[in-house]
Parts: structure tokens; C-alpha cells; sequence
């Protein structure tokens, strides 16, 4: 009998929005689900790369009181250094991105898509740049579809939502295909690192 996971990504961060801090405009609600089963087949999860770093970086992300004088000090929005995350963002993904798919043994001419956490999408853009650089490459310009644009950033929905969204042909000209060889990676509070590589 196969076992299988149901793996949930949901968020609320319309809760600690705080309507004074010009930083949390980008912020939304959203959830996705999978369920995860074990393969013989090769197919799925290939590889993956995770990275914790709880020590300097982890106020990067952090609770705080609203920017207009007049809330309640007692309650808490949340707050980001917006300038540290990028530039953590920069240094520690890309070479995430690398390491797993050096485990998975792919070149990167083979990735058809690249879905990044949904974050910032000038980050994002810059992450992508940098992971090609170490190839000596430039990306394709098709390989990272974006939504932040319209769904904004929902933390760890945003993959899975974008996802979904390829897999179901509603970004334009953007489409999966089985045997195609995806790149996902996030960065989040923590700090938190995450890559893997899956052939549909």
C-alpha cells in the first residue's frame, strides 16, 4: 500500500498587514495542497536542497508595532528589512539553485521552468540572473513565469498557486509538458532556504 503526504501551504498575512507600512502593500492571502507519494518511476522530486539560518538573519522578518502613532502599540504588524532580505536573497539562492541540481545531475540547459517563491519580482529577476551567471549563461526568456503582479506576494502559497496555475494553462503563453524537468525555489522568514528539482 503506497503512503501518501498531504503538504499544505496557506497564509493569512492580510491579519498583520500593517496599512501604514508602504513595504506590506505586496503582501496577500493564499493556500495551495499536494499530496506526495513515493516513485520507482523517474519522475518527481529529483533532488533538493534546504538551508537554515536562524542567527544573524533571523530578524529579517519580524513583528512590530504600526508605523502611524496613533495604533495601539500592543498590536503587531509584521515588519521586514526589506534591503537584507534582497541582498541574503542574492548571495544564499542562487548557489541553493546550483547545489540542487549538481545532486540531480542536470544541466541547465534541461530546465524548462524556474518557479520562484513570489516575493519581490525585481529580487526574483536578479536571483535568476545570478543563477545562470554561475554558468556562464543568460536565462531564457520564458523560464520564470511571475503572478506577484496580480496575486501578490502570499508567502508559502505562492508556488504552489503558480503551479497550479501552469499546470491548469491559465498563465499566458506559459505551459507544462510531462517529462519536463522543473527548478523550485523559496527564500523566507527564518532565514530559510529551499530548492528541488521535479520532472513532471
Amino acid at each position: 500500500m503506497a503512503t501518501r503526504c498531504l503538504v499544505i501551504g496557506a497564509e493569512t498575512l492580510s491579519r498583520v498587514v500593517d496599512p501604514y507600512d508602504r513595504d506590506s502593500m505586496i503582501y496577500a492571502d493564499g493556500a495551495g495542497a499536494v499530496i506526495v507519494e513515493a516513485t520507482t518511476e523517474n519522475r518527481g522530486l529529483l533532488s533538493f536542497e534546504s538551508a537554515t539560518y536562524a542567527l544573524d538573519e533571523a530578524d529579517y522578518l519580524n513583528f512590530g508595532s504600526s508605523y502611524h502613532q496613533k495604533q495601539d502599540p500592543a498590536t503587531r504588524y509584521i515588519k521586514m528589512k526589506g534591503r537584507k532580505i534582497y541582498e541574503f536573497a542574492l548571495n544564499t539562492v542562487p548557489l541553493a539553485m546550483q547545489s540542487c541540481l549538481e545532486k540531480a545531475n542536470i544541466d541547465i540547459s534541461a530546465i524548462k521552468k524556474i518557479l520562484i517563491h513570489q516575493a519581490n519580482e525585481k529580487m526574483d529577476e536578479a536571483i535568476l540572473m545570478r543563477f545562470y551567471a554561475l554558468y556562464g549563461k543568460t536565462p531564457p526568456a520564458d523560464v520564470m513565469p511571475m503572478t506577484i503582479h496580480t496575486l501578490g506576494n502570499s508567502s508559502v502559497a505562492t508556488i504552489p498557486t503558480l503551479y497550479d496555475l501552469m499546470v491548469h494553462g491559465k498563465i499566458d503563453n506559459q505551459s507544462l509538458s510531462e517529462g519536463d524537468i522543473i527548478l523550485f525555489a523559496s527564500v523566507g522568514a527564518g532565514m530559510n532556504i529551499n530548492a528541488f528539482t521535479y520532472r513532471i
